[in-house]
């Protein structure tokens, strides 16, 4: 999930560790430097910095005070990883045990500033990102009250949440991808955080009852950015891949009436999608590019949603974030100015 935001991606893997790991039942780490690792502060150091660039295009405090809950962002609790020279996988001690010899040895150590740019980042690009629609739900009317509960449906980082949990929030995030539910499996990525609350839960939403549960009811906010795309759910054309369309596992209705039903009354269910350009007809199809939003203004409204805000074109505010983040520079500059498209549609329970 958030396939999207891989475009938008500013990892740098830092500090690389060579890997050693014998036949034994837990494998044993030798790590050899090939360069000297950056201070475990860097990866935080720059959030901060650039939550100070976008401070002045929020246009609610609940925005502003979104970024500048970065200052009280703390360093993830060291934990044993290996990663996949190949892939995304991740995997812990007990997890790189039960690989093969050969694929126990191909394996690489992630180090603690690596650890820190990873749990922050993923393979999915700043938490900040989310800052826009976090301003937008500011200026819908939410605020950072004590105990609002806010749900992320296909997070892929823990940094928002995070974020939202020092301003107050439960902020729960719902996931299906391996590799962050080893990630964040350390005991302390989930429970009490500064003020609020952090909860993952890897499921399906709304097909799995645990998933269903876990999540609850009487939600403030129902958030989801870069999955739920029409191009994903409905794509008008066959895409390059078939795995690349996402299946909800229920109708249309049945989705949107779990979530209104989640909500309650007054709660915010928010689209918000950063993409590159539709694909041209003459091109194969990315369902990625296609962010708008999968259901109609009718189905909302039957399923008991008062619109807000519809397809609406946010790609000149991001535009803006992404020349001050840096996206149009280093070795994959993205195109700015004529490679991205974003929209976002806002309902309210009525």
């Amino acid at each position: 999930m958030n396939a999207c935001l891989s475009i938008l991606i500013r990892f740098v893997w830092v500090g690389m560790f060579s890997l050693a790991l014998g036949a034994c039942a837990q494998p044993a780490v030798k790590t050899t430097p090939q360069e000297t690792p950056a201070t475990s502060v860097d990866a935080l150091e720059q959030l901060r910095k650039e939550a100070k660039l976008l401070t002045p295009m929020m246009q609610s405090d609940l925005g502003r005070e979104f970024l500048a809950a970065t200052g009280v962002l703390t360093a993830p609790t060291p934990r044993i990883l290996f990663r996949s020279p190949d892939s995304r996988d991740l995997f812990g001690e007990e997890a790189a045990a039960r690989l093969g010899e050969e694929e126990r040895k191909a394996l690489v150590a992630i180090t603690e500033p690596e650890l820190l740019e990873l749990f922050y980042n993923t393979y999915h690009g700043t938490p900040l990102a989310y800052s826009r629609a976090i301003d937008l739900l500011g200026a819908a009317g939410l605020t950072a009250d004590a105990g609002r509960r806010l749900v992320d449906f296909g997070f892929g980082n823990v940094g928002q949440l995070r974020l939202l949990a020092s301003l107050g929030f439960a902020a729960t995030g719902i996931e299906v991808a391996p590799y962050l539910a080893e990630l964040y499996s350390h005991p302390s990525d989930q429970g009490p955080y500064a003020s609020g609350q952090v909860k993952v839960i890897f499921g399906r939403y709304p097909t799995e009852e645990a998933t269903v549960e876990a999540v609850g009811s009487g939600l403030d906010v129902f958030l989801s950015k870069n999955t739920l795309k029409r191009g994903y759910i409905h794509p008008y054309r066959t895409p390059a891949k078939p795995e690349w369309v996402i299946k909800l596992g229920v109708t249309d209705e049945e989705f949107l009436q779990k979530i209104h039903d989640a909500l309650k009354p007054g709660g915010k269910f928010l689209i918000y999608n950063i993409c590159p350009a539709l694909s041209p007809e003459d091109q194969p199809f990315i369902p990625w590019s296609d962010g708008r939003s999968p259901f109609s203004q009718e189905q909302f409204a039957a399923a008991g949603f008062r619109v807000l805000a519809f397809d609406v074109d946010d790609t000149a505010f991001v535009r803006k974030m992404g020349r001050l983040l840096g996206w149009d520079q280093g070795p994959q500059p993205l195109d700015l100015e004529h490679n991205l498209s974003v929209l976002y549609t806002l309902v309210e329970r009525t």
